[in-house]
């Protein structure tokens, strides 16, 4: 079955789509370090067999939220929640910083009285 039907996966690099399987291969090793069956991240997540088994598979049609209730059912909600935490976008402050004015005029009516 090829995975890759929508137009945007089919643009998708190789390395994202390696990076996306590796994840579902990560969330079947973290399943089975738990002794966890299939069914019981079936039920624990609400997730369908079908849809369950494609996470593991790391296919990337896959909706986000799906891969969120396996991290959180595993116990890793909070990375989930801190992946891209503009805290931490080291590129996004760098570019931030970068745009600051180098000096800051008022106009008359907004100066302090």
């Amino acid at each position: 079955m090829d995975s890759m039907k929508s137009g945007a996966t089919a643009l998708m690099p190789l390395s994202v789509r390696r990076a996306i399987r590796k994840f579902g291969e990560d969330i079947a090793v973290g399943r089975k370090k738990r002794r966890l069956t299939v069914e019981m991240m079936v039920e624990r997540t609400g997730l369908s067999t079908n849809t369950y088994r494609r996470v593991e598979a790391g296919e990337p049609t896959v909706a986000i939220g799906a891969y969120a209730m396996c991290l959180l059912v595993l116990g890793h909600g909070q990375a989930f929640a801190s992946l891209i935490d503009q805290g931490r976008d080291d590129v996004g402050l760098v570019l931030e910083k970068e745009r600051l004015p180098k000096r800051v005029r008022l106009k008359k009516e907004e100066m302090p009285a």
